[in-house]
């Protein structure tokens, strides 16, 4: 008799590694659509993919006077809600404590800061996006 190892754990392993790289380029690629979209309006980039141990800021911009802290949500399909019911309570909460203390570190107290949101609708195939729709919220939360 032969005795045959299973391997399915590492191939399991390998598989969801990849999905989790697939995720990620395509939310890199959905933050080069937020940043032409912004950029199309006449914001200035300052700083993409800003972290801390209190959060991740996707992109840090000048609109004007404001300093915006933007985040970008990308959906291929609303069958679990749209990109704006992702940005819930908690995650604006998590948006806030790293803005402010981006403003803090950065010394930059009498700017006075927005927290916008571009949300995205796209297909994604082939590790590329298209039928890309974009839409930019200005004060899309606020600090209580």
């Amino acid at each position: 008799m032969v005795r045959v190892k299973f391997t399915e754990k590492p191939l399991l392993k390998n598989l969801l590694k990849n999905e989790k790289l697939a995720a990620v380029s395509i939310g890199n690629l959905g933050e080069e659509a937020a940043v032409k979209a912004i950029k199309k309006q006449g914001y200035k980039v300052i700083e993409r993919n800003y972290r801390t141990k209190m959060g991740e800021i996707d992109i840090i911009a000048r609109d004007g006077e404001y300093t915006c802290f933007i985040e970008v949500r990308l959906r291929k399909n609303n069958d679990f809600g749209s990109p704006a019911d992702t940005i819930d309570i908690n995650k604006q909460r998590k948006i806030i404590r790293t803005a402010q203390y981006y403003a803090v570190t950065k010394k930059i107290y009498d700017t006075p800061m927005r927290f916008d949101a571009v949300l995205i609708n796209a297909d994604a195939k082939g590790g590329k996006l298209t039928n890309i729709k974009t839409e930019i919220i200005k004060n899309a939360f606020y600090i209580n």
